[in-house]
């Protein structure tokens, strides 16, 4: 009954450890599915990834935990490993299950290993091993079990390959603790490792080891127990960095004993035809030339693939809002819908096409390998201006999202890397950007060919690239003001190029494209009924005279027509005079350098909440008060508006040019605002790196403003 089962205890806790890019979250969801929540590790910033089994009426809980190389963590995400396998943050599972990957087994025995010196029962899964057999890598299973002790499964999670087997071994609980790998006590004192053992009431001399080595960086522990480690490791005359050397050296030397019975390898074919292209696709030259080049295909493609659907979609909503006018009865609700509503969330509906297209092109680099290259050659760039080479992962991420991109920085072990890499991520185009580019090119850049590329599409690359290159002047002055002590190197796998799985292809672009809709569809809601209301209403005293005034014109029209210039007349000047048009005419002497219009500053208010709102808030604005009966388009209305004192476009190049670059700089996104004081535990830095943008991005719009006009 459902009763029962909120009530009745889980059977069993099990954690899934693994290195980076090893399968382990892969084989974690096929298990889970849909059945997972999100929480925090006590005192950290860290996601825990909860996943839950149901067999029989027992139930297991299975914790996804961080990547890790070993158990000597230096990152925040790393640190979390050891703190729940050592129960020094809670309650330790009951069983572990360690992920390992069948191309490189020494690299994650070594972790393995460690685990296995924790005393916890254990089970080995052996992934990739469709990579393993293309690599004529052959693994004698049976051996290396003899030589562990601990249960091994092979699997492919790719194609959902031993994921029964897996199933089997949880439901039957057929973990075994195996025997230990390592004696710690010819690296440490027994004695010492004793008397830490008996102070903190662990199980084994390992997990003493342990404690030793992570002191320092155990936020859990008191300080007066760190002084107690730091006094006692001083009595026996310990030296825990070089015991942390030692140990994985020896380490090392037993696992290359172990693989010389277990192991056997061939030349592969399709080995040597990776190590081929990455001679071309890793060049120092041509590398960077092949990444472009990828990169404006990519963007071609999406203006000129997306473009009939979002015809379709643009029209459609045109339509809409004509229909809703014709046909509901008049009044302020069929005004909100057909004036505000409808616009504000056709203006986002209508990029459903090119977000689509952009994630999906990612996914298909990720899942052929390229991305890892990609990861790999940008490190060369990093360096230079003071990033760590773990920065190019969340600033990768942040052409897609700033929020996971700044908290994928938690890898980075050197705190004012990661602190650097925080700051300038936000400079990266994420897709948020991308509606307001693609509007703006498409009014103000002409969709012309050249040489075989399209204009638009050079554009677009353009905006990137110019984030890109702020994100890394940004960071090298950073470098300069933040004094840094400490350098890490980048780790990161190259995989063999594979055909990439269709299915997680599309399944990433009906995902991606869901999550951009419907949260930005939250805010484009409450934002459309606010400007429709403020754009709607205004002082009353104004209001009723505008009335009286065009009641008074339409009694002495002569014609239909003139009674139709009328209506449009008068409906321009409420929304002039309405409250959002006094909030923008304020604002307007501060923004009219830059080339912008009352309506415009509106638009670069509401967009502070969430860029993407930006499309929104035009076509409201643009919509209210207008013939909704003639269904032009968005991008029609906004190539049809002109300024009332010059008759000049709106948006003509120098203006869209500006407000590009604007949108290019500026900090306009409350959720990665908040995440980045999540992050760093302090408003200090989100409001410092508000402020400064802010101003950079008002500075290189007036500049550019000022050139092209």
């Amino acid at each position: 009954m459902a009763t029962q089962s909120t009530v009745q205890p889980k059977e069993k806790t099990i954690a899934i450890i693994g290195n980076p890019n090893v399968g382990k979250s892969s084989i974690f969801n096929q298990l889970t599915g849909l059945n997972q929540k999100i929480g925090n590790y006590p005192g950290v910033t860290v996601d825990k990834t909860l996943g839950f089994l149901h067999n029989s009426g027992k139930e297991f809980q299975l914790i996804d935990l961080p990547g890790t190389y070993s158990i000597f963590p230096k990152s925040e995400d790393e640190l979390i490993a050891l703190r729940v396998l050592t129960g020094m943050e809670e309650e330790k599972p009951d069983a572990v299950m360690v992920i390992l990957d069948s191309c490189n087994l020494e690299r994650s025995l070594l972790l393995a290993t460690q685990v296995l010196d924790l005393g916890l029962p254990l089970a080995f899964v052996l992934n990739m091993k469709d990579l393993a057999e293309i690599n004529g890598i052959k693994i004698k299973t049976h051996k290396l079990y003899e030589a562990l002790g601990v249960p091994l499964v092979m699997t492919d999670a790719r194609k959902s390959v031993g994921m029964e087997a897996i199933r089997s071994l949880i439901f039957e609980e057929k973990f075994g603790q195996g025997q230990r790998f390592l004696e710690i006590s010819e690296i440490a004192n027994q004695e010492l490792l004793e008397k830490v053992r008996d102070k903190f009431g662990l199980q084994n001399l390992y997990q003493a080891f342990q404690y030793l080595i992570f002191a320092d960086s155990n936020k859990l522990l008191s300080l007066k127990d760190k002084e107690w480690i730091r006094e006692v490791c001083g009595q026996f005359h310990f030296d825990r960095q070089a015991a942390q050397i030692e140990e994985s050296n020896r380490r090392y030397a037993k696992i290359k004993e172990i693989l010389k019975d277990t192991i056997s390898s061939s030349t592969a074919k399709t080995s040597k035809f990776t190590k081929n292209l990455d001679r071309f696709l890793l060049h120092p030259i041509l590398g960077y030339l092949v990444f472009i080049g990828i990169m404006l295909l990519i963007f071609q493609a999406i203006f000129a693939w997306a473009g009939v659907p979002m015809d379709w979609i643009d029209l459609g909503f045109a339509e809409l809002s004509s229909w809703i006018s014709s046909y509901l009865p008049a009044g302020v609700l069929t005004d909100f819908l057909a004036e505000g509503l409808i616009p504000g969330i056709g203006g986002i509906v209508i990029f459903i096409p090119q977000i689509a297209l952009l994630f999906g092109f990612l996914a298909f680099l990720e899942d052929t390998g390229y991305l890892s290259r990609v990861v790999f050659l940008m490190d060369r760039i990093m360096r230079p201006f003071g990033l760590h080479g773990k920065s190019v992962v969340p600033l990768i991420s942040g052409l897609a999202c700033a929020i996971p991109a700044v908290m994928a920085t938690r890898t980075i072990s050197n705190t004012k890397e990661k602190l650097i890499t925080i700051l300038v991520t936000p400079w990266m185009s994420c897709s948020a950007r991308l509606p307001v580019y693609i509007i703006i090119i498409g009014l103000v850049i002409p969709a012309e060919t050249y040489f075989g590329f399209n204009m638009q599409a050079l554009a677009l690359l353009g905006m990137y690239l110019l984030g890109t290159v702020a994100t890394l002047i940004g960071a090298f002055l950073l470098n300069l003001v933040f004094e840094q002590k400490e350098r890490s190197f980048l780790l990161t796998e190259l995989p063999i190029y594979r055909f990439p799985r269709w299915k997680a292809v599309l399944l990433t672009m009906y995902s991606k494209s869901k999550v951009f809709v419907f949260e930005a569809g939250k805010v484009i809601l409450s934002i459309s009924i606010i400007l429709w209301v403020l754009a709607s209403y205004g002082p009353p005293a104004t209001m009723n005279t505008l009335e009286e005034e065009k009641i008074a014109l339409l009694e002495a029209a002569n014609s239909e027509v003139d009674a139709t210039e009328i209506e449009e007349l008068y409906a321009s000047k409420k929304l002039e005079a309405s409250f959002i048009g006094i909030l923008g005419k304020a604002i307007e002497p501060a923004i009219k350098p830059l080339g912008y219009d009352w309506k415009i500053g509106i638009a670069l208010i509401t967009s502070f909440a969430a860029r993407e709102v930006f499309v929104a808030t035009i076509a409201t604005i643009y919509s209210i008060g207008g013939d909704v009966d003639n269904e032009l388009t968005i991008r029609e209305k906004l190539a049809q508006e002109t300024r009332p004192d010059t008759g000049e476009k709106v948006f003509n190049l120098a203006t869209g040019i500006s407000l590009m670059v604007f949108y290019a700089f500026a900090m306009q996104c409350m959720s990665t605002l908040a995440v980045v004081k999540r992050e760093t535990k302090t408003w200090k830095w989100p409001i410092l790196q508000t402020v400064v943008m802010t101003a950079v991005a008002y500075m290189a719009a007036l500049i550019t403003y000022q050139i092209l006009v």
